[in-house]
């Protein structure tokens, strides 16, 4: 039974690089290497110490996937200290702990062991699945294969990781196909219980890419897909939308019960010309619901222990800081 409530956390952007193997036909996030392609460590930190400041309790580190399979990319993640970028996030994971943020991971396609090591200083890691079809969007971007994506989330749910995945509708799937894509995520959830929420995300045309004039589903459409996740998903995992994208006021009612991860401190830099919504601006988007604030780590994955040795005492403060900003 799907909770009345309607959640969200707060939380810091940080992408630590924009350099990424695939080239999908839609995406604006990814850039060739250059100088500055890696973030510095001192702009991490200092986001991270914003962030504090701002009363938010996740620090989402995302990043190009298999950057080092670009030509340069490792000489630029070498000045910084380390050899690879996961090395760059293990550590700045780290330092968002030092500072009292909740480290969340997403960084594409990652194997069994390098999630088992992010696992150590993660509260909560994420993949979008995006869709189970082969789609002409994704023909030179070998991470987005539908076989390989599954599988690192049957990983992450043989590691017991608490995990956030996706659709992204209107890059040339149907609305079988998104069936499709919410059985596959049910079956896993079933099998691990480690979903903890599912995105569905309406894609967003850029300018200058190879989908800027591709036409954009209704609200009616992605209403659809929503009550479609309803009837599909375990009721123990929320139905998430990103509220900056589209039509939050309309879609909430359709069967929404989270609205993700906001910012009052970072942009959205995988859709940087849509702002996020204030904290102020949730409250009207809830209307009668109930708007609570939550962690990247859903409770019921606190109550099992799913989270590293070192984290516990982090998770209780930060669950408490919550609860009192919501008594106010």
């Amino acid at each position: 039974m799907q909770s009345s409530d309607l959640t969200y956390s707060r939380n810091v952007f940080l992408p630590l690089t924009d350099v990424c193997h695939n080239r999908c036909a839609y995406c604006i996030f990814r850039e060739s290497v250059k100088d500055g392609c890696v973030m510095k460590e001192e702009d991490v930190v200092n986001t991270l110490a914003k962030g504090a400041l701002f009363g938010c309790t996740e620090a989402l580190f995302t990043f190009g996937e298999r950057p080092e399979q670009e030509a340069g990319f490792l000489e630029h993640i070498k000045k910084t200290g380390y050899d690879s970028v996961l090395d760059y996030c293990y550590s700045m994971s780290l330092k968002a702990i030092e500072t009292g943020l909740l480290p969340h991971t997403n960084a594409g396609i990652l194997d069994y062991n390098e999630l088992s090591k992010l696992k150590e200083v993660n509260a909560s890691m994420g993949l979008m699945l995006e869709t189970t079809k082969n789609i002409a969007a994704h023909k030179n971007s070998p991470g987005k294969k539908p076989a390989v994506r599954i599988d690192m989330m049957e990983d992450a749910g043989k590691l017991r990781i608490p995990f956030t995945t996706g659709l992204l509708l209107g890059i040339g799937e149907d609305m079988s196909d998104r069936e499709e894509s919410l059985e596959v995520i049910s079956s896993l959830h079933k099998r691990y219980g480690h979903i903890q929420e599912v995105i569905i995300q309406n894609f967003c045309p850029k300018p200058g890419t190879g989908m800027e004039k591709w036409p954009v589903l209704s609200t009616d459409e992605i209403c659809e897909t929503i009550r479609l996740a309803g009837e599909i998903l375990p009721g123990d995992i929320s139905i998430q939308i990103p509220p900056n994208l589209t039509d939050a006021s309309y879609l909430i009612d359709c069967g929404v019960n989270d609205l993700g991860g906001v910012s009052p401190v970072t942009i959205d830099y995988v859709n940087p010309e849509h702002p996020w919504p204030a904290i102020d601006e949730l409250k009207k988007l809830a209307k009668n619901r109930v708007l609570k604030e939550r962690l990247c780590i859903y409770q019921k994955y606190i109550d099992k222990g799913w989270y590293p040795n070192g984290l516990g005492h982090l998770i209780e403060r930060l669950n408490k800081d919550i609860h009192n900003r919501s008594d106010k």
